[in-house]
């Protein structure tokens, strides 16, 4: 038979073994701290977790004690973000962002034509705020544009004081006798400057050359600048070939060199011609010659035919060629028809 002080003897020994179990380290928990930490606690101590600073804590427990089992009991306790308020909407800008959480930042952004006038990036801090004023997006203005040497403003009408505002046009002129080089027009930028400005450059010409058998009129005075003119004319039976008026230009020349062309003396004595769509005696039309540029039909005889057809002979600074098929009609031919008489072929 066993004695009865057998039996309680090995559970004694177990009672004694539970008894000096110790906890382990607790578990780690994602942004929060154990206070204290240590590799093993004793039976009855206790722990407290603190979530880290940006944190909070949410559900579970911040206290434990380390229990006679030796095992911690499961934690649920989560420590998250603090999130800081909604930033708001930027007026004529943009705000960047991922999460209003800790640490998250945020960046500002302003539209063509405003600039940030405060802060480009807030944090959300420990405290869960903004760790800058939220800035304002204000408007871009340009000085008044700077005018080139021997230029003046032809258009400029500033919008905001003595100030332009972002894609304002400023408009420039040149004073007489310079050209300019470049835009005319300047534009105020989304960076508060203009554009670059035109240059003007003074513009000289030389005297124009008087055309053979004419003349030319010019200002009376020792230099001609641009925008200067001039006017060609011809001497008689001479006819100018050009405009009659010329322009310095702005490449330091005259628009055109006019020049007087001959008139044309005609070899035939007797004939109808066509000129203008009419029909005319030669020797009464052009008694005096064919100007430069004139143009007649002479009738030729299609002799198999018998009908007519026309060869035109225009005169060219003193030459003019009468169609080989003209035949100038005798007038003691009496009989005989003249070309211009017959029918068209």
């Amino acid at each position: 038979m066993i004695s009865p002080g057998l039996i309680l003897f090995p559970s004694f020994l177990c009672y004694v073994a539970f008894a000096v179990e110790t906890c382990p380290s607790p578990e780690e928990l994602p942004f929060a701290t154990v206070i204290p930490f240590k590799k093993s606690y004793q039976l009855g101590e206790e722990i407290v977790y603190f979530c880290k600073p940006g944190y909070e804590s949410r559900g579970g427990l911040r206290q434990l004690t380390c229990p006679l089992t030796g095992v911690w009991p499961v934690n649920t306790l989560k420590c998250t973000p603090k999130v800081c308020p909604f930033a708001g909407i930027l007026e004529n800008g943009a705000v960047r962002y991922t999460s209003f959480e800790y640490p998250n930042s945020i960046s500002f952004s302003c539209n063509p034509g405003y600039y940030l006038n405060g802060t480009h990036t807030a944090t959300c801090t420990e405290e869960g705020k903004w760790s800058e004023e939220i800035p304002v997006c204000a408007l871009v203005t340009c000085p008044p544009p700077p005018v080139p040497s021997f230029a003046r403003l032809s258009v400029y009408k500033p919008t905001s004081g003595n100030h332009s505002l972002y894609k304002d046009v400023a408009f420039f002129e040149c004073i007489p006798h310079y050209v300019m080089l470049g835009n005319s027009a300047i534009t105020c930028t989304e960076y508060g400057n203009w554009t670059e400005s035109p240059e003007c450059k003074e513009v000289k010409c030389p005297f124009p050359s008087r055309p053979n058998h004419g003349y030319v009129n010019y200002p009376s005075k020792l230099t001609l600048y641009y925008k200067d003119r001039a006017t060609f004319g011809c001497h008689n039976t001479y006819v100018l070939e050009g405009p009659e008026e010329v322009e310095c230009t702005r490449h330091g020349n005259w628009s055109a060199q006019p020049s007087c062309k001959a008139s044309c003396q005609l070899p035939v004595k007797r004939a109808t011609v066509l000129y203008d769509g009419e029909r005319v005696k030669l020797q009464e039309k052009f008694r005096n010659g064919m100007m430069h540029g004139d143009v007649v039909s002479f009738f030729c005889k299609n002799k198999e035919k018998k009908c007519s057809y026309i060869e035109p002979a225009q005169c060219i600074d003193g030459t003019v060629s009468i169609p080989k098929c003209f035949k100038e009609h005798n007038y003691l031919a009496f009989w005989k028809s003249d070309a211009s008489d017959l029918k068209s072929c």
